[in-house]
């Protein structure tokens, strides 16, 4: 089994220095023009100094019109370029691998914040428009727009987020793409914008520059419409479009697939990508144990959310076999002492039973 605080060595030859890695999270900590927050630093740099491998940032907009919620970082224009390199640099700096996650909200972007109608794979009577070809033509560009400004930053690579219920997740639903044309139908046309976005950001970045995908395997949530099986499938079609690494998002890693009672999804996926993909996995990791668990599994890398915001430090702690995260309940107080500002601690307020 790979040693959990051992490098992980990606297939273009950048290296992370242990395999844990901080989950892209929510955390309304950037300005509202989309450049980088103080507070946002604050708490990634807490990460990187305590030890994790790979620190991936909150979702970033890649247009005005895809924002989901006030204070999101963005990579929509060059005024973010100056933040993302400040990042980057203080990343690296504390030894961790940077990488943006990309994204657009879709019918879940808030029109509150982007002064438009949202936009999705298909229309609903008081909810979104149904995207027009020229919505996709410009949506492709702008991720790999995003792209090269998180590569010209000095970013080690950037994570395309397709999951969770945000628009390409939205495409690829089989419940909320009703479209009849080349963008709807079956999994070959559903799958194609994440394929088109995928292909447009490999083709904008050097091989130096990591790509990954972050899917949800199954239906969670806001993630609607979703099948095991096509997943597999769209993760065999995303390798063949050159990712270096694929994140699966699995919400409780430890469960077995729905669909597959007796299967657990890691082995699925490492079954059906070649070797050199790295496969990360999320999901109410707390433990060494748990971690490792994963890994044996087929995981290269665990990402850590939730216990990331309650253990700053959980890398360099978790060199002590003997070691116990904290736990939530957390105190307002005891978050603030861990690195989040004042309004990531009433965000956290959303998840229950977290803040005391």
């Amino acid at each position: 089994m790979k040693p959990l605080l051992s490098p992980i060595r990606f297939r273009n030859g950048a290296t992370a220095k242990n395999r844990v890695a901080l989950a892209p999270m929510t955390n309304s900590q950037s300005h509202d023009d989309g450049t980088l927050g103080d507070d946002e630093l604050r708490w990634l740099e807490a990460r990187a100094a305590g030890g994790f491998g790979v620190v991936i940032s909150c979702a970033s907009h890649v247009t005005r019109d895809g924002q989901g919620w006030k204070g999101e970082l963005g990579t929509w224009s060059d005024a973010h370029v100056p933040g993302l390199a400040r990042l980057a640099a203080s990343m690296k700096a504390a030894g961790a691998m940077p990488l943006v996650q990309l994204f657009h909200g879709g019918l879940r972007a808030d029109a509150k914040l982007t002064g438009e109608r949202p936009w999705s794979a298909s229309e609903a009577e008081g909810g979104p428009r149904a995207a027009t070809e020229d919505d996709l033509a410009r949506v492709i560009a702008a991720f790999a727009d995003g792209a090269a400004r998180a590569h010209e930053a000095g970013m080690a690579g950037v994570e395309i987020h397709g999951a969770h219920g945000y628009l390409l997740t939205q495409f690829l639903s089989a419940v909320e793409n009703r479209r009849t044309d080349r963008w709807g139908g079956a999994l070959e046309n559903r799958a194609r914008l994440v394929r088109e976005v995928t292909r447009a950001v490999r083709a904008r970045v050097p091989a130096s520059c990591l790509v990954g995908v972050r899917l949800s395997p199954e239906d969670w949530g806001n993630a609607k419409g979703l099948d095991l099986d096509e997943s597999l499938q769209v993760a065999r079609w995303l390798a063949e479009d050159g990712v270096d690494f694929l994140h699966l998002s699995l919400w409780t890693a430890s469960r077995p697939t729905k669909k597959r009672p007796d299967a657990h999804p890691l082995p699925l996926f490492r079954a059906v990508v070649p070797d050199d993909v790295t496969l990360f996995v999320a999901g109410k990791i707390w433990t060494r144990e748990e971690a490792e668990s994963l890994l044996a599994l087929g995981a290269d890398v665990v990402a850590l959310g939730r216990s990331a915001i309650a253990n700053p430090d959980w890398p360099l702690r978790a060199a002590d076999p003997t070691w116990k995260p904290k736990e939530p309940p957390l105190t307002p107080e005891e978050l603030v002492a861990r690195g989040l500002s004042a309004g990531f601690v009433e965000y956290m307020k959303v998840w229950k039973g977290f803040v005391a």
